[in-house]
Formats: C-alpha cells, structure tokens, sequence
C-alpha cells in the first residue's frame, strides 16, 4: 500500500474509533464537568479548593504574578480541562509530530530549564516560578499548582509544556509587555450554535460535522501577528522576582519592530520585504503525514525552528536537528575580512579583494572583519545571551599550514578559548559577581553586550605578525560559531559526564594574502558589492561610535553608489552622533532630495 494511503488510512480508523467510543458515553469528553453541574459551576469550586491554601505572595487579587498571564474571569483553570496533545493528534498527525520535537512541546521537561528552575525555586520559592512559567508551563501556572502543597498532584502536563490547547485558547492579548501577556478563555476545540465555547474534548464526530465551530473555537486572527510571539517571546525582571527594580530582559518582538523586515522603524539600515516572525519560524511545509488542517498538503510549521540544538540533541530528535542547523546556516549572517592595516599605519587597506597592497615578512598586521546581521529579525545573539552562545573563530595559516595566528578555538573539555569575540553578554549580581547559571533574579547590571542587532554589523579586530620565514601566501579564515548552551551552563545543567554538545558554523570566509604584491581579484559569490561592503564597516564603526571613520566610510559609499539615498541619511545621523549639529542638517536636507528625485 502507498505510505501516504497507508497513514491515512489509520488514521480514518483512528477516528472512527474514536467516534464509536465517544459516541456511547455522556461525561468522559467532558473531562471536568461532573454529571448535573455546569463547567463554570466547576469552575468556582476548583477555584476555592485552590484558594484553600494559595500563597498569594504578589496581592490577593493577583494570583498569577509575577507572570502577566490571566484567565478571562481571573479564576484557576483545572489541569483536565485542557485538551491533550494527543487528542489533537487523532486529526493533525502532521503538526502533532512537529509539536512533539519542537521547544514548545519540551518547554518544561528539557533539563537545562528545569536545572535552572530549580535553582530559582530553591532561592525564591516556587512562587516565584510564576515569573517563568506563565510561558514555560501555562498549565501549571492557571491551575494554581505553583505554590507550596498545592492540590495538584497529578503534574502529567509537565511533559508536554506548551500544548495544542494552551497557544488555541488564547482568547486576547494585553499590551504587548510580554512576560506571557495573554488572556486564557475556556480551553475548548468547539464552540456550540450560539458562538459559545464547548469545555473539554468533544467527539471527533462532532467536529468533522462542524468544522467552520471547531475553527471558530480554536483560530484567531492575531494568531498570525507578531504581537501573539511578542506576549511570551519578551520579558523583564520585575521587582516582585529581584526584589530591586524592573530590568529588561529579553525583547525580541521590540528588536523585530526596530527592523527592517517590520516596516515600523526610521532608521533600519536596508530594506526588506514586511517579514513577521511567522514567516520565518512557521514557514508552510509539504506535509508527511495525515492533517486535516493542511492545505494544499502544506502546512504552517510547528516545529518553530530557531537556534535550540541542544534540546533536540539531548533527545534524539535528528529531523528536528537537522532542520535547526540548515536554518541557522540559511544566510543569517556574512563574514566580510574587509580591511588590513599594516606597522600601525593609519591608512586602512580596504576593501580586501579590490585593491593593490604589500606584505612583507615581519610586517605587524591588524585585520578588520566585518560581521553583518543580514537575516535575522533579531539580535544576535537573541534571548538568554548570558548562556546561549556564537562567536568568532580566526585562523591564519601559511602555506605549509603552519599556524601563524588563533582565536576562538574550543579547547578538549569544550570550554572556549577566554580569548574568543563572542556575542554574548554577561550579567553581574549586586557584589560584581558574574552569574553563569541564568541567575536573573540575582541581576543587577549588565558588564558588556557584544550582541548585533538585526540589518547591523559589527567590526572584530585581531592583529599578527607575519613571520620572519613565512613561507607564502597566507590564508585567513573567519568563522562564526554557534552553540546551544555555553559549556559552564551545559555542565551546571547536566554535570561533566556527557557528549560535547553540537557547534554550528553559521557562515565562513577566507582570503589567500601573498608575502609580496596583492593584486585585486575576482570577489566571492558570497561578497557583497564593495558599495555594500563600506556602508557596513560604517555601520560597525557608527555603532562603536568611531564618528569621524564612520563618516569616511559613508562617503566611500557615496562615492560608489550617489544614488543611494539612505547613504545621505547615515551621513546626516553619523554627523548628528557627533553632535555636528550643522553637517546633519545638510546631510538629511540631501537625502530628503535625493529620495525625491
């Protein structure tokens, strides 16, 4: 029989299975109604058994802080009154599966968050693992099990984390603060004649019957927004968890809105297409198996894709690895070795490729790299920059394959070499001590932030003598490595017995330099236009705050390319950093009459 027949027609079995079993009982599909009460009567009761004994630590009236979660009424939901994943499975095998491998479906069992939830809980209390979980563990949080002694004891949903029922009963969302900035209504695959939502897991019968009241019940228009990502995909450090103040944390919808790809900010650096976070991390897939809720045998990803390999490592999901490392590879970054400056020389030789210059033995040699962030919606690195993980690895090798000079090597335990440019940032607590463990509730300060924002490019310097008896050319490679966690928190979270974990090399170029005369050559495919190539040197440098270089590289980009009106606009910004008040206001009078034309 044809594979694809073959799943299909389990699956019909599947189904009709179900139907005949649901078909003969009144109570069951309800999971949490009894005989002869109403759902929200039920409701009520839970609510008060919860109340019993609920630490209301943050204020009686504010059951789910430090989370920003709530339900529609403001009352506890039972665990059972969420459909399970595997009931949604019986119909949408496709996305079950995805689900299955992806990070939301692993968002509280996976042991590097748990290791560090532990920690919280053992610290804070598990009240203030409210703060996580609103979007690590929806169900624990609205069923009043984070608190000590809670009725809860059946804790099963933990193993699915951010089931089917969680994302689709979202009823609403509140302003886009994050920290799980949502509003639950009555988790419900059907709502009934009158548009009201039917608790609990209906018979599979009933929905085929009644598709257009089972989308009604579990889609939402803003399902397809940003602002949906942005009410977990954000978050801060309230003073009810620090006991400080309010700190950022992460705000990967704030830094899609300052993009290019969101069509929202004035000042991007380039223009891309309107991209939302689903069309990067929900692309439409050719399905493989049986879903109902394809179209056109497609259907939108439920793998959610980004740069976790670590959790797909850890539990054998090789597909989901795959697809992780292809996306990380897909042209999220390029590696530019743009400029050399020989002996402390204050002319650079740029660009590297299209221009005459010499080396001679001994020659002290300071390379510029530049790297851009050309197709990320976000920061590199996103998120937990604390513990996730990229940086630069630099090689110089002659012609013999002699090492002449090294940087971001990973040593034999899997540490990285303390040398390494790396895009993370480092947190301190209120003494000056580094915390290594994601200790967030402990953050004071942040001592650096190497990260590039989206459509931005940083410069990475790094200098080596050539030597005496070099024996030519010389080849330079720059790398950029990335991986999922650091080794000290991989070791915090799973001790110092296991495989060394996955490292990703994002992007890569090389350049071959003879000992003597370079001449120009042909450019990479991978090369942006040297106009392009300026205009990003002169980002890094605007960004590093190096004015007057970043204004001479503008004007290289003039230069080349005196109809690019955004080039104008970098010059006037680049003079107005200055504080050169007067030159801004030409610059930005050009460009307004440079785009008109």
């Amino acid at each position: 029989m044809n594979p694809v027949r073959k799943v299909f027609s389990k699956t019909l079995f599947r189904v009709a299975m179900g139907c005949l079993f649901f078909a003969g009982t009144t109570g069951v599909f309800l999971k949490t109604t009894h005989a002869g009460s109403s759902p929200e009567a039920e409701r009520k009761e839970y609510t008060a058994k919860v109340n019993e004994n609920y630490d209301y630590r943050f204020g009686k009236d504010k059951p789910f802080l430090p989370s920003n979660a709530t339900t529609e009424d403001g009352q506890f939901i039972q665990p059972g009154a969420f459909p399970s994943a595997d009931y949604c499975g019986h119909c949408h095998e496709e996305a079950f599966h995805q689900w299955r491998e992806s990070l939301h479906s692993n968002s509280f069992r996976e042991p590097f968050y748990l290791k560090n939830v532990e920690l919280l809980n053992n610290t804070q209390g598990i009240q203030a693992s409210r703060h996580c979980e609103g979007c690590h563990n929806p169900t624990a949080l609205l069923s009043g099990a984070l608190t000590k002694d809670s009725i809860v004891k059946n804790r099963d949903f933990d193993n699915d984390g951010i089931t089917c029922s969680v994302c689709h009963s979202i009823q609403k969302l509140q302003p886009t603060y994050g920290l799980g900035s949502y509003v639950m209504g009555t988790p419900a695959v059907m709502v009934d004649e009158s548009g009201k939502p039917i608790p609990g897991e209906v018979p599979y019968k009933e929905i085929l019957a009644h598709t257009d009241r089972h989308v009604q019940a579990v889609m939402k228009d803003f399902y397809r927004s940003p602002e949906y990502c942005g009410a977990c995909h954000k978050a801060n450090l309230p003073d009810t968890l620090n006991n400080y103040k309010w700190l950022r944390a992460i705000g990967l919808y704030d830094e899609w809105q300052a993009s290019s790809f969101s069509h929202r900010s004035p000042l991007p650096f380039y223009t891309k297409d309107y991209t939302t976070c689903q069309s990067c991390h929900m692309p439409r897939e050719a399905i493989t198996r049986t879903d109902y809720g394809a179209k056109n045998n497609t259907l939108a990803s439920h793998r959610w894709i980004g740069g976790n390999t670590a959790v797909p490592f850890y539990y054998g999901y090789e597909e989901q690895l795959q697809k992780t490392i292809d996306y990380l590879r897909a042209q999220k970054l390029n590696v530019d070795l743009f400029a050399l400056r020989r002996n402390d020389e204050t002319q650079y030789i740029a660009p590297l490729g299209s221009t005459n210059f010499e080396l001679k033995p001994d020659d002290s040699v300071e390379t510029l790299i530049v790297i851009q962030n050309k197709g990320l919606g976000h920061t590199l690195i996103p998120e937990q920059r604390d513990i996730y993980e990229a940086w630069v690895e630099f090689t110089v090798k002659d012609a013999t394959g002699r090492v002449v000079s090294e940087s971001g090597a990973l040593q034999p335990d899997g540490s990285l070499d303390p040398r390494a440019h790396s895009f993370i940032n480092r947190m301190l607590d209120d003494k000056g001590n580094l915390l290594v463990k994601h200790e967030v509730w402990q953050r004071h300060t942040v001592a650096t932030d190497a990260t590039i924002r989206p459509g931005r490019s940083t410069i990475v310097r790094y200098q080596f003598k050539i030597p005496s008896d070099a024996h030519g050319p010389l080849t330079i490679t720059a790398k950029v490595n990335y991986r999922h966690f650091n080794q000290p928190f991989t070791n915090f979270a799973l001790g110092d017995n296991h495989p060394l974990y996955p490292v990703v090399e994002m992007v890569a170029r090389s350049r071959t330099l003879a000992v003597g005369e370079n001449a120009p050559v042909k450019a990479d495919a991978t090369d942006n236009p040297d106009w392009m190539r300026w205009n990003n040197f002169g980002i890094g440098l605007l960004d590093q705050q190096q004015y007057a270089n970043a204004v001479e590289a503008f004007e290289e980009v003039r230069k080349l390319r005196p109809d690019y009106a955004d080039v104008y606009t970098n010059l006037g910004f680049s003079y107005y950093q200055w504080e050169k008040v007067s030159a801004s206001g030409r610059k930005l009078e050009e460009s307004i009459g440079n785009e008109s034309g």
